[in-house]
């Protein structure tokens, strides 16, 4: 069998594109791949040049297309591209694609590459809801996840025509976001390490309405948390994502629940959790709301007076979670943005905090100085309960969240 890519060479990917509508959108995933440095090969179907033809996919790609196994036959290529794939994405994957890839079928050079190829592959559905939700669908994928592809939940939306409905293919960016995270695991085996987990991750920060129109709030912008429910799910995690005021795209193949107080992401977090194998709880719950909340907006005295604003205490999500769990063998994480003062350091309050929420993990981040909030990168603590502790340096926060993982896996009962 032919290696993949040398280190240091470019990785090489190979785009399988099927004939659906959404085949438009896999030109924009082929851009993102180019233009981050991959070696890419174009395998559309006979279909999919339907939809989008082979100028387009050459002109993107700088390299021909090829649809059957008989087309440049001196290079073997119904071999050769899957056995130097370092990746393999067919995007989107029709219903079609996924029963003549689960069934083994070589009727055309993009199944041929599927067979030979030894790397991760990662299919993005794109049909119709029936389509999808049909016993026969289902249980092919089925059969590919046990085989080890990846196989990633389609997105709601508009369909073709006037339908909406479960079956639209995710946004390129966050398809391309997810092949990333895979590429950087490497061999199938690690790159699948929570296939059959489910996993539960909160993200953002909760508001807590005074009145129509203002709330408190925080600076959570929710990139830490989405970045780390798009690694689960990119290491095979069936992910729900409960995501409180963040507007940002939803991560490929992770289903995602909108909350916007402390109350709606607890009432969320708590029922996804029930039969979940790790919770993250990575959002910014407020720790106190308004005891009243006006019906009508708070207007201006007009002799210049403010109004005084009593504050109740909101749920502890997280100590809940740890002493209460749903389910005993789950692990629970929380999060720490700290900043030190006279009574200790930030690792000194963050121990403390570990213990006295209960959880298996605790993410300390210092926040002296706004650090963190909007930025691409983190860095962190993570605190165990057993008295572990690993630092983990400034780096994109795509990095962060697979060392979570790591840890998170390290813990999960088999």
């Amino acid at each position: 069998m032919t290696a993949a890519s040398p280190a240091g060479e470019r990785p090489a990917v190979v785009l399988g594109v099927a004939g659906g509508i959404a085949a438009y959108k896999a030109a924009e995933l082929l851009r993102r791949f180019t233009e981050s440095g991959h070696d890419v090969t174009v395998v559309p179907t006979a279909s999919a040049l339907e939809f989008v033809g082979a100028p387009t996919w050459e002109a993107l790609s700088g390299k021909q297309v090829a649809t059957e196994v008989f087309e440049n036959i001196t290079d073997v290529p119904h071999v050769r591209i899957g056995q130097q794939a370092d990746l393999v994405v067919v995007a989107p994957a029709t219903a079609n694609t996924l029963a003549r890839a689960a069934h083994g079928l070589a009727d055309d050079l993009l199944t041929n590459t599927l067979l030979t190829a030894r790397c991760p592959v990662v299919f993005a559905p794109a049909m119709h809801t029936e389509m999808w939700e049909h016993p026969a669908t289902q249980a092919n994928v089925a059969t590919l996840r046990a085989r080890g592809a990846i196989v990633i939940e389609p997105a709601e939306g508009r369909l073709t025509g006037a339908d909406t409905g479960k079956g639209r293919l995710p946004e390129p960016t966050e398809i391309f976001e997810l092949c990333v995270d895979v590429l950087a695991r490497g061999t199938v085996a690690d790159a699948l390490d929570l296939q059959g987990r489910r996993v539960v991750v909160s993200a953002g920060g909760t508001r807590e309405y005074l009145d129509p129109v203002r709330f408190l709030g925080n600076r959570s912008s929710g990139l830490q948390g989405y970045a780390i429910a798009r690694a689960a799910a990119a290491r095979g995690a069936d992910v729900t994502l409960v995501a409180a005021n963040v507007s940002l795209p939803d991560p490929a193949g992770v289903t995602v629940v909108r909350v916007e107080t402390t109350g709606q992401l607890r009432e969320a977090v708590l029922t996804a959790a029930k039969d979940a194998d790790a919770v993250v709880m990575a959002a910014a719950p407020a720790d106190f709301r308004p005891a009243e909340v006006s019906e009508d907006k708070i207007k201006k005295a007009a002799d210049g007076s403010a109004p005084s604003l009593g504050l109740v205490q909101n749920p502890d999500i997280l100590h809940e979670l740890s002493t209460g769990r749903p389910r005993a063998a789950s692990v629970i994480v929380g999060f720490a943005a700290e900043t030190g003062d006279a009574t200790g350091s930030v690792l000194d309050l963050a121990r403390a905090k570990l213990a006295r929420k209960g959880c298996d993990l605790l993410v300390v981040n210092d926040v002296s100085g706004g650090a963190v909030f909007g930025s691409t990168e983190n860095q962190a603590v993570i605190l165990g309960s057993d008295g572990t502790s690993r630092e983990v340096p400034t780096a994109a926060k795509r990095v962060l969240a697979h060392v979570i993982w790591d840890e998170v896996a390290a813990r999960m009962s088999t």
